[in-house]
């Protein structure tokens, strides 16, 4: 519910004016996780048969190099930017990738012809530069080659400022896709200081509050049933009213960020829309607005290591310049919670806070203000595009396209893409979901999850609060049954025993900092030992006897 058309509290004018002119989707699902849903939205492909199963950061040690799980897109999957070339498409792509950056993996490789990518994450959205210790550096790559960021860097502002320039370059006969990977809202959050100033005292109630008021909203707007429940805050996430004054203010100050960040970015597309319609190409162009997961959980104030980094680095997370640059913002797991409202969870999870998510599409013979409730999902996006595009052949060696084309929903030929018994599933690092008609199965794991199937009805319950599976163990069974088959069709592969998205995440980073920053502990190594000696040479001159 972030977008202003869907209830939220920052400023979108130009999305909402995109979805009042086109179809607003209220029943379309992602991954729980950004690269796999990229990976799904590029190539209309499952995710595990891409190869981009997850994302490294968190992948375990038992899956790597294997099948579906080598993190960059395999040989024989086409993206839909190959597959328009071949007829004849510019094809354009700027923001984050985070499909590979080794020899054959950039944009450049997979069928774009100008392209200006990051291959991470996130990054910092002032300047070139990591926003993790897990990343040296911020690796942005323009037509395959490492690219410098320009001095008056501003994520948003930069990445239309880039495709303004690659649509204004020659061939503007041809047709285009382009791609645009906006890196609001991932952390860090950060946003000009005069539009923070907008949401200063928008989210003073703190996260409960607003958790109700999104939830209350989403009725109002009949996105759900007026009966729905609303899942509780989770166990092990604070009250808003136990947390001091301080603390208050800062975290209100962090999703002002947040909400300044989706402003900033709407602005920008406003940009870029304002240019197509001045050189005519506005009303031929079909428009895609989308999330590639659920709200962001992840703390920046919680683990000391983190925020040693941090102040190396020139990073400080207090409220003074917050969201501006050197500041590392945040929303944290109650923030993201009272986003995901009236979803229950959030990013990296198969809950419905974690792949519920906006879609918009706009443009010439699509219908005009249109709600539309029918389930889609995310590799749906890609064949509906090639067909829009008359595209009708797969090439012989491509792998096979696993999503289906939203045309005949969209010209009226049908009220549903998928039928009340066509299961649709999803699956990162075993967070799990399936959805057949009414019903839902799901599976979430450490940290926020316990890693046991439950299942909703989400008709009545799309917040997923009622686990009818001790009630209803017949259809647990067949749905169970229907996603072991998903799962054998697409390769999916167990995650190990107890495994913990947070704790894979920080281990990898330990061992990344350890590896770049190897002479930090050497030297240390070395001062102790010098130490050590000249202590024992030192005691040994004091016990010798005098002259």
């Amino acid at each position: 519910m972030d977008l202003g058309i869907y209830g939220g509290e920052a400023s979108t004018p130009n999305i909402d004016t995109l979805a009042r002119s086109g179809v607003m989707f209220t029943r379309y699902y992602t991954s729980p996780l950004c690269a796999p849903s990229r990976a799904m939205l590029l190539t209309g492909v499952d995710n595990h048969r891409t190869g981009v199963a997850t994302i490294p950061e968190v992948l375990p040690r038992e899956h790597v190099g294997q099948p579906g799980y080598t993190m960059s897109l395999e040989p024989g999957v086409m993206t839909v930017a190959a597959r328009l070339q071949s007829q004849g498409y510019r094809t354009l792509m700027t923001g984050k990738w985070h499909l590979g950056s080794d020899e054959g993996e950039l944009p450049s490789d997979h069928g774009f012809d100008r392209s200006f990518a990051l291959d991470a994450s996130g990054a910092d959205n002032w300047g070139d530069k990591s926003y993790m210790p897990y990343y040296r550096d911020a690796p942005w790559y323009e037509d395959g080659q490492p690219a410098a960021l320009p001095e008056d860097f501003y994520s948003s502002e930069f990445i239309v400022d880039q495709m303004i320039d690659y649509l204004s370059e020659a061939q503007a006969s041809k047709p285009f896709f382009a791609f645009l990977g906006f890196q609001a809202v991932h952390i860090p959050v950060q946003a000009p200081a005069e539009i923070t100033a907008h949401y200063r005292e928008t989210y003073a109630g703190g996260w409960q509050e607003l958790r109700q008021s999104r939830w209350q909203k989403a009725k109002a707007l009949e996105l759900i049933p007026a009966a729905a429940p609303l899942a509780p805050l989770p166990e092990g996430m604070r009250r808003w009213e136990d947390l001091s004054d301080e603390d208050k203010e800062v975290y209100a100050a962090r999703m002002a960020v947040n909400a300044a960040m989706l402003e900033a970015m709407d602005l920008h597309v406003g940009r870029l829309v304002e240019h197509l319609k001045a050189t005519g190409d506005y009303d031929n162009t079909v428009f895609l607005v989308t999330s590639d997961n659920g709200p962001e959980p992840t703390r920046g104030d919680n683990d000391w290591r983190l925020k040693l980094w941090m102040r190396l680095h020139g990073y400080h997370l207090g409220v003074d310049g917050i969201g501006e640059e050197g500041s590392w913002g945040f929303i944290g797991p109650e923030f993201a919670m009272a986003a995901a409202s009236p979803g229950n969870l959030f990013k990296f999870h198969g809950a419905e806070g974690g792949i519920h998510v906006p879609m918009i599409m706009s443009g010439p013979n699509l219908p005009e203000n249109i709600r539309q409730d029918a389930l889609v999902q995310v590799t749906d996006i890609a064949p509906t595009f090639l067909e829009m595009a008359g595209v009708e052949s797969e090439p012989a060696d491509a792998v096979a396209m696993t999503g289906r084309s939203l045309m005949p929903l969209l010209t009226g030929e049908t009220e549903a893409v998928y039928g009340p018994d066509d299961p649709v599933a999803i699956e990162v690092s075993g967070n799990s979901a399936l959805i057949r008609g009414r019903y839902k199965i799901t599976r979430n794991q450490r940290p926020w999850g316990d890693a046991e199937w439950r299942l909703y009805d989400l008709e009545k319950d799309p917040g997923e609060v009622n686990d009818l599976a001790a009630e209803r163990p017949e259809l647990m069974a067949s749905m169970l049954a229907a996603y072991d088959a998903y799962s054998s069709e697409v390769g999916v592969l167990d995650v190990p025993e107890g495994y913990d998205s947070h704790a894979i995440i920080t281990r990898k980073t330990q061992m990344r900092q350890l590896r770049t920053y190897w002479w930090v502990p050497a030297l240390l190594l070395f001062f102790l030992i010098a130490a050590c000696w000249g202590g024992v040479r030192f005691i040994k001159r004091a016990r010798r006897p005098g002259p």
